[in-house]
């Protein structure tokens, strides 16, 4: 029968136990996976598992870091979305959120553009560090999103993005992801993209201010190419600030609503 061992398909005889395995294949491992889930007792294979053996602490090689950093994935989620091209317009609260978790995820290509630099009081809320205070935004995350997964091309734009630039940054993305904090801002990216490649989907966001109930966040389908994340009222404004939170909150909403549509699934 056929198993895939870290990602390799490998044929095993019927009646093969996991235990059997790891001893002829990777004796020193004290963590192993069967189809993303840990698993501590030792258990007779099916066909089509996937099994990942680790060594708790070994640096992995580069062509083992793929397979590892994905091993608590859905079983077949990685090969639908590691050749993805996913665009986020700006790189604060929100989108260096999202963009770390597509990165976790294993997109393959971020497109990410923001003219700002990181400065002390977005620390309360985005992905940054003191050490890259003064860094333009899209250099700093580049170089987290690097630390965190190698594996995922990063392309950076330190630019404004404006109605005669957008298609210069977004015509190739599959999904491109709205993380401004303006409303006119997120209007003039809403309108032009949704505007200029209306076979592609906007993921935007809405209503992500203050320390409102999480349940009052939630993903809504606009039009077929269009989902907003976040409660659509809350706004930044004296006495409702911006907190990690509920930003958080509604960027990872984002991300899951782009990795949904990448498995061609409603983000509802």
């Amino acid at each position: 029968m056929l198993i895939y061992l870290n990602e390799n398909p490998l044929e095993i005889k019927t009646g093969f136990r996991l235990d059997e395995l790891r001893q002829q294949y990777k004796a020193n491992a004290d963590l192993m996976l069967v189809n993303g889930h840990p698993v501590n007792s030792d258990h007779e294979l099916n066909d089509g598992d996937h099994v990942i053996l680790i060594q708790r602490g070994e640096q992995p090689s580069a062509e083992d870091l793929e397979v590892l950093m994905m091993a608590r994935h859905t079983p077949g989620v990685h090969q639908q979305i590691k050749h993805a091209r996913v665009g986020i317009a700006g790189a604060g609260g929100l989108g260096s959120q999202v963009a770390i978790a597509l990165a976790r995820v294993g997109i393959g290509q971020l497109d990410i553009a923001d003219f700002d630099v990181v400065e002390p009081s977005n620390l309360n809320r985005q992905q940054y560090f003191i050490d890259q205070i003064g860094m333009p935004k899209v250099s700093a995350l580049r170089d987290n999103l690097q630390r965190i997964n190698p594996i995922t091309k990063i392309n950076i734009y330190n630019q404004k993005v404006t109605t005669e630039n957008i298609g210069d940054f977004f015509s190739e993305v599959d999904i491109l992801v709205e993380a401004f904090d303006a409303a006119d801002q997120k209007a003039l990216l809403t309108n032009c993209f949704l505007g200029n490649f209306p076979d592609k989907f906007l993921v935007a966001a809405s209503g992500v201010a203050g320390y409102e109930t999480s349940n009052s966040i939630r993903t809504t389908q606009i039009t077929d190419h269009f989902y907003l994340c976040g409660d659509g009222v809350t706004a930044a404004e004296p006495g409702c600030g911006l907190m990690a939170p509920r930003v958080g909150i509604v960027a990872h909403h984002q991300a899951n609503a782009v990795l949904r549509l990448l498995l061609n699934k409603s983000p509802e």
